[in-house]
């Protein structure tokens, strides 16, 4: 009975990932196999996506407004908020590290020949006015959009401040604005009683759509270095991140409820989008509720390990097709302060990377004709780079978790059930 009991209760611990897996799989064959079909399956997927950017303004402004307006303690947050940065950081530095590495040594892009085409590519505002427009919105509508995240976060961390200053008053605030986040986490879970069939729909079109172009010039780089350095990453990296968060534990109850984020992001490919996901995922995990509720929003628009990734691996694949050689610190130094910079701006929306790529081009005066070439390469990554985004996220708030609550904190919320 014991053995029995157990074994349904392994399952009923799994059953949504292994329906959310299976969703997937078949759509990735219908895709795979009838490519026709795959495609016309699109709108049920867009049903899905077009619910999760829906509701990610409201997750966003409620969730970090009430996390800061509940705080009686500002020395928390100025905690969070400060030891957040430092791992946002060290993770990217690693993750460009990784890849400058893995280029040196496996060398992708030698002997490839791609051909050169001219584009028309607008020029890239000056750098002023492109921190003003990361930063500031010049009028409200524009704030509650999802193509202005950083703005809305910062406005929501403004706002619970200020409720904050209201003392008594601030206070009864601070408990609506808190109710109205259950409220946005409540309709996230109903959302997700649809992944199976809209993820599923979604991927058996980017299999159809998207599977030649995994053929041909590019495949040594991506299947040959980028692809497998994600999954590596993702499987030892963040078992390494996982572990320091909370040991053993740690690393089983990241691995254990990852999946519905990692699988919205690799459809979405926007952090954005997976954001609304991603906070259910922790909110599971046991992050503490303002821990999750500030890091990820955050983390959604300024934390991108996949990006860095991506962004070293444009910068040699130019290099490279002008016939300069990626090697030596004085090329990798620069390099990834660029990767962090313009991995900065290349998560909010998908595709979102062409920004990064024009800073790219600006920065190193590359030919524009060389602009078609990085794009492509952009389109390509963007799935597993929003994967490894999105997951190291979710990582970076246990690890966030451990370095302020202790060693114990993951043990402390599961015996709470938190």
């Amino acid at each position: 009975m014991k053995t029995g009991s157990k074994k349904k209760s392994l399952f009923k611990s799994y059953q949504f990932p292994l329906i959310l897996i299976l969703g997937i799989v078949v759509g990735s064959l219908i895709g795979w196999f009838s490519p026709d079909f795959g495609k016309k399956l699109k709108p049920f997927g867009d049903i899905f996506l077009n619910l999760v950017f829906s509701i990610v303004v409201p997750v966003i402004f409620f969730s970090i407004s009430s996390a800061v307006a509940s705080m009686s303690n500002m020395k928390r947050l100025g905690k969070i908020l400060g030891y957040m940065i430092i791992v946002f950081v060290v993770t990217g530095l690693i993750a460009s590290v990784i890849m400058c590495g893995a280029i040196h040594a496996m060398d992708p892009t030698k002997d490839m020949e791609i051909e050169l085409t001219s584009a028309e590519v607008e020029e890239a505002p000056p750098l002023s006015k492109q921190i003003v427009a990361a930063i500031t919105v010049d009028d409200f509508p524009a704030l509650i959009s999802r193509k202005n995240v950083l703005p809305l976060i910062l406005m929501s961390i403004f706002f619970g401040f200020v409720v904050t200053s209201f003392g008594e008053k601030g206070k009864r605030l601070a408990e609506k604005l808190s109710f109205l986040s259950e409220i946005f986490m409540k309709m996230i879970k109903y959302i997700m009683y649809y992944a199976p069939i809209g993820l599923g729909a979604y991927f058996a079109y980017l299999v159809a759509d998207l599977g030649p172009q995994l053929i041909g010039v590019y495949a040594k780089t991506m299947l040959g270095l980028y692809y497998p350095l994600c999954i590596v990453y993702f499987i030892v990296g963040f078992f390494i991140y996982a572990y320091f968060a909370g040991g053993m534990s740690g690393v089983k109850i990241f691995y254990k409820n990852i999946l519905p984020a990692a699988a919205t992001s690799i459809a979405t490919q926007s952090s954005i989008a997976s954001l609304p996901v991603n906070m259910e995922v922790c909110e599971k995990i046991g992050v503490p509720k303002d821990i999750r509720e500030i890091v990820l929003p955050i983390g959604a628009t300024m934390h991108m390990d996949g990006s860095c990734f991506a962004a070293i691996l444009k910068i040699a694949l130019v290099y490279e097709l002008f016939g300069n050689d990626f090697v030596g610190f004085g090329v990798w130094i620069p390099a990834i302060l660029i990767a962090i910079m313009s991995g900065m701006v290349m998560s909010g929306v998908p595709g979102g990377g062409l920004i990064g790529e024009m800073l790219i081009m600006t920065i190193y005066g590359f030919p524009m004709e060389a602009f078609p070439i990085i794009a492509t390469v952009g389109f390509l990554v963007d799935a597993p780079a929003t994967l490894i985004n999105v997951t190291g996220d979710s990582v970076t708030a246990m690890m966030v978790a451990r370095i302020i609550e202790g060693k114990d904190w993951l043990k402390t919320k599961v015996n709470n059930k938190i």
